[in-house]
Protein backbone atom coordinates (compact mmCIF):
# COMPACT_ATOMS: atom_id res chain seq x y z
CA UNK A 1 0.00 0.00 0.00
CA UNK A 2 1.65 3.16 -1.05
CA UNK A 3 1.07 5.01 1.48
CA UNK A 4 1.70 2.88 4.33
CA UNK A 5 5.15 2.26 2.56
CA UNK A 6 5.71 6.44 2.33
CA UNK A 7 4.85 6.37 6.34
CA UNK A 8 7.47 3.22 7.13
CA UNK A 9 9.94 5.07 4.90
CA UNK A 10 9.48 8.59 6.56
CA UNK A 11 10.15 6.35 10.30
CA UNK A 12 6.74 5.78 10.95
CA UNK A 13 5.75 2.97 12.68
CA UNK A 14 1.91 1.61 11.17
CA UNK A 15 -0.46 -0.56 11.91
CA UNK A 16 -3.33 -1.42 9.98
CA UNK A 17 -7.11 -2.84 10.14
CA UNK A 18 -8.39 -4.62 7.27
CA UNK A 19 -12.10 -2.69 8.23
CA UNK A 20 -13.79 -0.52 11.18
CA UNK A 21 -14.70 -3.51 13.32
CA UNK A 22 -10.50 -4.57 13.27
CA UNK A 23 -9.70 -0.77 13.81
CA UNK A 24 -12.20 -0.49 16.73
CA UNK A 25 -10.88 -3.82 18.70
CA UNK A 26 -7.11 -2.20 18.03
CA UNK A 27 -7.90 0.74 19.51
CA UNK A 28 -9.68 -0.59 22.49
CA UNK A 29 -6.26 -2.48 22.97
CA UNK A 30 -3.39 -0.88 22.22
CA UNK A 31 -2.03 2.70 22.48
CA UNK A 32 -1.09 4.63 19.25
CA UNK A 33 0.01 8.31 19.07
CA UNK A 34 -2.02 8.97 16.37
CA UNK A 35 -5.04 7.21 14.74
CA UNK A 36 -5.72 7.28 11.25
CA UNK A 37 -9.41 6.74 9.72
CA UNK A 38 -11.04 6.45 6.89
CA UNK A 39 -14.12 7.39 6.45
CA UNK A 40 -15.16 4.90 4.16
CA UNK A 41 -14.56 1.40 5.71
CA UNK A 42 -16.34 -1.79 5.96
CA UNK A 43 -18.37 -3.08 8.40
CA UNK A 44 -18.33 0.51 10.82
CA UNK A 45 -17.74 3.79 9.40
CA UNK A 46 -15.06 5.88 10.16
CA UNK A 47 -17.58 7.94 11.75
CA UNK A 48 -19.08 4.83 13.38
CA UNK A 49 -15.85 4.43 14.93
CA UNK A 50 -15.13 8.14 16.18
CA UNK A 51 -18.67 7.63 17.96
CA UNK A 52 -17.48 4.51 19.84
CA UNK A 53 -13.92 5.84 20.72
CA UNK A 54 -14.97 8.71 22.27
CA UNK A 55 -16.42 7.34 25.74
CA UNK A 56 -12.82 5.99 26.05
CA UNK A 57 -11.83 10.09 26.07
CA UNK A 58 -8.54 8.98 24.42
CA UNK A 59 -5.96 12.13 24.38
CA UNK A 60 -4.87 10.86 20.74
CA UNK A 61 -5.43 13.05 17.75
CA UNK A 62 -7.78 11.33 15.10
CA UNK A 63 -6.87 11.96 11.28
CA UNK A 64 -9.95 11.44 8.65
CA UNK A 65 -9.45 10.55 5.48
CA UNK A 66 -12.20 11.01 3.16
CA UNK A 67 -13.58 11.87 -0.48
CA UNK A 68 -16.38 13.13 1.44
CA UNK A 69 -15.79 16.94 1.37
CA UNK A 70 -19.41 18.28 1.96
CA UNK A 71 -18.92 21.17 4.55
CA UNK A 72 -21.50 18.53 6.42
CA UNK A 73 -19.60 16.02 6.51
CA UNK A 74 -16.95 17.90 7.59
CA UNK A 75 -18.46 19.21 10.74
CA UNK A 76 -19.90 16.01 11.55
CA UNK A 77 -16.25 14.35 11.56
CA UNK A 78 -14.89 17.43 13.95
CA UNK A 79 -18.51 17.47 16.05
CA UNK A 80 -17.92 13.22 16.66
CA UNK A 81 -14.04 14.07 17.60
CA UNK A 82 -11.33 13.98 14.77
CA UNK A 83 -8.28 16.50 15.19
CA UNK A 84 -7.66 16.51 11.40
CA UNK A 85 -9.90 16.08 8.27
CA UNK A 86 -7.65 15.32 4.96
CA UNK A 87 -10.04 15.49 1.76
CA UNK A 88 -8.77 12.65 -0.84
CA UNK A 89 -7.54 13.17 -3.59
CA UNK A 90 -3.92 14.11 -1.30
CA UNK A 91 -0.58 13.57 -1.36
CA UNK A 92 0.93 10.89 0.82
CA UNK A 93 3.85 13.89 1.51
CA UNK A 94 1.25 16.28 2.41
CA UNK A 95 0.29 13.43 5.27
CA UNK A 96 3.30 13.00 6.32
CA UNK A 97 3.71 16.45 6.59
CA UNK A 98 1.01 16.86 9.27
CA UNK A 99 1.86 13.60 11.04
CA UNK A 100 5.53 15.11 11.70
CA UNK A 101 3.68 18.83 13.03
CA UNK A 102 1.91 16.86 15.29
CA UNK A 103 5.09 15.23 17.22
Amino acid sequence: MLLTDTLEFEGFQVDEAEDGLEGLKKIQENHYDVILLDYMMPHLTGLEVLERIQPLQLDTPVIMLTAKTQQADQEAVIEKGATYFVAKPFSPNELVTLLKSLF
